[in-house]
């Protein structure tokens, strides 16, 4: 399983829509989102609303077997809730289909875990492996 961490910003003006966004993607959207994460090999997705001294952003938490197909597979589908979806990404973070079909916008740097810190040796450099895609990867499958 691999997992990602990272934020997007929320354009200035458009956080009350963002909200909304996200209600509806939890609300009058929500079976077709299922079906969208799914289809893609989504297990989880968490999206959190921080404000900042900068503005605000949406910190992301996704977790896949294959993440970087994920993103491939939503940057390039034709369905027409990732359509909708990938439109929204535009309207209210600027980001593209074309930022996302690359490697996962970012990488592990740190993964505290009570349970798997100390049989994993973190702190002696021996943590997590790498996926393919430059993401790391989780021990706890």
């Amino acid at each position: 399983m691999e997992y990602i961490t990272w934020f997007a910003p929320i354009l200035p003006g458009k956080t009350e829509a963002w909200q909304a966004f996200a209600a509806e993607m939890s609300g009058a959207r929500r079976e077709e989102h299922e079906r969208s994460r799914r289809r893609m090999g989504l297990r989880r997705e968490v999206a959190s609303l921080m404000s900042t001294p900068q503005g605000d952003f949406v910190a992301l938490y996704h977790e896949a077997d294959d993440l970087a197909r994920m993103f491939r597979d939503f940057a390039t589908s034709q369905d027409p809730h990732d359509v909708w979806f990938r439109d929204k990404m535009i309207e209210f973070h600027g980001l593209t289909p074309e930022m996302l079909q690359g490697p996962p916008p970012a990488h592990l740097v740190l993964d505290y875990n009570e349970e798997t810190w100390a049989r994993q040796g973190a702190g002696r450099g021996e943590g997590h492996g790498e996926g393919r895609s430059g993401a790391r990867t989780s021990d706890t499958e």
